[in-house]
Protein backbone atom coordinates (compact mmCIF):
# COMPACT_ATOMS: atom_id res chain seq x y z
CA UNK A 1 0.00 0.00 0.00
CA UNK A 2 1.16 3.51 -0.60
CA UNK A 3 0.09 6.63 1.18
CA UNK A 4 0.59 10.21 0.71
CA UNK A 5 -1.26 13.73 0.62
CA UNK A 6 -1.94 15.33 -2.83
CA UNK A 7 -3.73 18.43 -3.54
CA UNK A 8 -6.83 17.14 -5.90
CA UNK A 9 -9.04 19.50 -8.29
CA UNK A 10 -12.66 17.84 -7.35
CA UNK A 11 -15.20 18.73 -10.24
CA UNK A 12 -19.15 18.10 -10.64
CA UNK A 13 -19.22 16.31 -13.87
CA UNK A 14 -22.04 17.58 -14.83
CA UNK A 15 -20.91 20.94 -14.34
CA UNK A 16 -17.07 20.75 -15.27
CA UNK A 17 -16.62 24.74 -14.16
CA UNK A 18 -18.02 23.96 -10.61
CA UNK A 19 -14.13 22.87 -8.91
CA UNK A 20 -12.89 22.97 -5.66
CA UNK A 21 -9.23 21.96 -5.01
CA UNK A 22 -9.17 19.94 -1.81
CA UNK A 23 -5.64 18.10 0.17
CA UNK A 24 -6.33 13.75 0.04
CA UNK A 25 -4.67 11.15 1.25
CA UNK A 26 -4.12 8.89 -1.65
CA UNK A 27 -4.40 5.46 -0.47
CA UNK A 28 -3.57 2.78 -3.27
CA UNK A 29 -5.32 0.18 -0.26
CA UNK A 30 -8.73 2.10 -0.62
CA UNK A 31 -10.54 1.36 -3.64
CA UNK A 32 -12.82 4.45 -3.61
CA UNK A 33 -12.39 7.91 -2.59
CA UNK A 34 -14.10 10.28 0.14
CA UNK A 35 -14.72 13.26 0.12
CA UNK A 36 -16.98 15.13 2.76
CA UNK A 37 -20.92 15.79 1.89
CA UNK A 38 -20.63 19.62 2.29
CA UNK A 39 -17.78 20.18 -0.34
CA UNK A 40 -19.90 17.46 -2.64
CA UNK A 41 -23.20 19.26 -1.84
CA UNK A 42 -21.37 22.80 -2.53
CA UNK A 43 -20.33 21.26 -6.25
CA UNK A 44 -24.02 20.96 -6.74
CA UNK A 45 -22.59 16.87 -6.52
CA UNK A 46 -26.03 14.91 -6.61
CA UNK A 47 -26.10 11.21 -5.00
CA UNK A 48 -26.81 8.21 -7.44
CA UNK A 49 -27.63 6.08 -4.55
CA UNK A 50 -26.45 4.15 -1.36
CA UNK A 51 -23.77 1.50 -1.08
CA UNK A 52 -23.25 -1.10 1.94
CA UNK A 53 -19.04 -1.26 2.97
CA UNK A 54 -17.14 -3.22 5.21
CA UNK A 55 -14.69 -1.75 7.02
CA UNK A 56 -11.21 -3.28 8.19
CA UNK A 57 -12.30 -3.73 11.73
CA UNK A 58 -15.50 -6.14 10.32
CA UNK A 59 -18.27 -3.27 10.30
CA UNK A 60 -21.05 -2.42 7.94
CA UNK A 61 -22.09 1.05 6.99
CA UNK A 62 -23.92 2.62 3.48
CA UNK A 63 -22.71 5.82 2.49
CA UNK A 64 -24.27 7.59 -0.53
CA UNK A 65 -22.44 7.20 -3.68
CA UNK A 66 -22.29 9.48 -6.70
CA UNK A 67 -19.20 10.34 -9.44
CA UNK A 68 -16.93 13.28 -9.92
CA UNK A 69 -14.20 14.71 -12.20
CA UNK A 70 -10.94 14.48 -10.75
CA UNK A 71 -8.13 16.71 -12.05
CA UNK A 72 -3.99 16.56 -10.78
CA UNK A 73 -2.25 18.75 -12.93
CA UNK A 74 -2.70 17.60 -16.27
CA UNK A 75 -4.27 14.26 -15.62
CA UNK A 76 -7.76 14.07 -15.36
CA UNK A 77 -10.63 11.53 -15.26
CA UNK A 78 -14.34 10.41 -13.64
CA UNK A 79 -14.47 7.87 -10.95
CA UNK A 80 -17.15 7.18 -8.13
CA UNK A 81 -16.94 9.26 -5.09
CA UNK A 82 -18.29 8.51 -1.28
CA UNK A 83 -20.10 11.21 0.06
CA UNK A 84 -18.30 11.16 3.83
CA UNK A 85 -19.60 11.90 7.21
CA UNK A 86 -18.24 13.38 9.95
CA UNK A 87 -16.07 10.68 11.36
CA UNK A 88 -14.77 9.54 7.70
CA UNK A 89 -11.10 10.52 6.56
CA UNK A 90 -10.79 12.09 2.91
CA UNK A 91 -8.97 9.64 0.68
CA UNK A 92 -7.93 9.77 -2.86
CA UNK A 93 -8.79 6.13 -3.63
CA UNK A 94 -6.88 3.67 -6.08
CA UNK A 95 -9.99 3.55 -8.85
CA UNK A 96 -9.83 7.40 -9.38
CA UNK A 97 -5.91 7.41 -9.39
CA UNK A 98 -5.81 4.89 -12.02
CA UNK A 99 -8.56 6.57 -14.02
CA UNK A 100 -6.34 9.45 -14.15
CA UNK A 101 -3.39 7.08 -15.27
CA UNK A 102 -1.58 8.02 -12.01
CA UNK A 103 -0.01 6.02 -9.09
CA UNK A 104 1.89 6.42 -6.25
CA UNK A 105 5.58 5.48 -6.32
CA UNK A 106 6.28 3.28 -3.56
CA UNK A 107 9.51 4.81 -2.63
CA UNK A 108 9.34 8.27 -3.32
CA UNK A 109 5.33 8.88 -2.50
CA UNK A 110 5.15 10.64 -5.30
CA UNK A 111 2.50 10.45 -8.10
CA UNK A 112 3.59 9.36 -11.70
CA UNK A 113 2.16 8.41 -14.77
CA UNK A 114 1.43 4.71 -15.28
CA UNK A 115 1.76 2.71 -18.21
CA UNK A 116 -2.03 2.17 -19.01
CA UNK A 117 -2.79 -1.31 -20.79
CA UNK A 118 -5.98 -1.65 -23.38
CA UNK A 119 -6.41 -5.41 -23.20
Amino acid sequence: MGFTRVKVEICNPKMVEKCKEIELLADTGAMYSIVKTETLQELEIKPLGRRKFSLVNGEKIEREIGGALYRIGEYEGYASVIFGVEDDRELLGVTALEEMGLQVDPVTKQLKPVELLLL
